[in-house]
């Protein structure tokens, strides 16, 4: 009884004197968790892009048209990319804003509405398609609790045996899904456009999430290239 006893003393003193750092290393590692599943939440997007070195052109307000049949993903993608610009410092519209989706409209009708709102740009989407993968996920066993930490002395941890149960995980085909746009940008007085881009988003979820994602992309890529007519608030 007397080892027992000093054993739970010298357990007290030191959960007492590390208390302080198991407090801190816990809430470490949960702000390390929230920001790694906020990360995994936000879509992401690649894109590979090009600009005609022969363009001189400098953008200052762009409309954006993505090209896309069903209303329900043109316009929460739309307003996404326009929204993101915006919050840039780039001045931007959607094609919403002006032309009615279910209008073919002539070509000069196009133009002519963006230049009555001051648009030196317009850039459009194309989807082009998905890429399908699967990949089949082999199973693997685990075991879970037993052997661990400070509790369980008397039933199942040190002294009663393992304890534990058994999972297993996987045994099952995955699809990966990958979706190709292009986008393209035209500047007043010139037929063809002075910057195209390949855009690919795997595994898509949100079309909001995944228009920011390409709206930050992109922009980073414009200023790189000195499409940006001013230093857009520096962000």
């Amino acid at each position: 009884m007397g080892e027992l006893s000093g054993f739970y003393r010298f357990e007290k003193s030191y959960f007492k004197q590390n208390f302080k750092k198991m407090k801190k290393l816990l809430l470490a590692i949960t702000i390390m968790a929230g920001a790694f599943l906020l990360q995994s939440c936000e879509a992401t997007s690649t894109l590979t892009s090009w600009k005609n070195p022969e363009s001189k052109a400098q953008l200052s307000k762009v409309v954006v048209m993505p090209l896309f049949e069903k209303l329900e993903y043109l316009k929460p993608f739309e307003q996404s990319m326009v929204s993101s610009f915006t919050a840039k410092g780039l001045k931007s519209a959607g094609s919403l804003e002006f032309l009615n989706p279910n209008i073919k409209y002539p070509l000069d009708v196009i133009k002519h509405r963006c230049d009555s709102l001051g648009a030196d740009a317009i850039l459009i989407f194309i989807y082009q398609g998905a890429d399908k993968t699967e990949s089949y996920i082999p199973p693997t066993t685990y075991y879970t609790g037993g052997y661990g930490g400070y509790g369980g002395y008397w039933g199942g941890g040190y002294w009663g045996g393992y304890g534990g149960t058994v999972a297993t995980t996987g045994g099952y085909w995955t699809t990966d899904v990958v979706l190709n746009l292009t986008a393209k940008l035209y500047v007043k007085g010139s037929q063809d456009p002075v910057w195209t881009g390949e855009i690919k988003i795997p595994n898509p979820e949100y079309i909001d999430q995944v228009a920011n994602s390409v709206a930050q992309n992109i922009y980073a890529d414009w200023k790189k290239s000195n499409l940006l007519k001013f230093n857009q608030s520096g962000k």
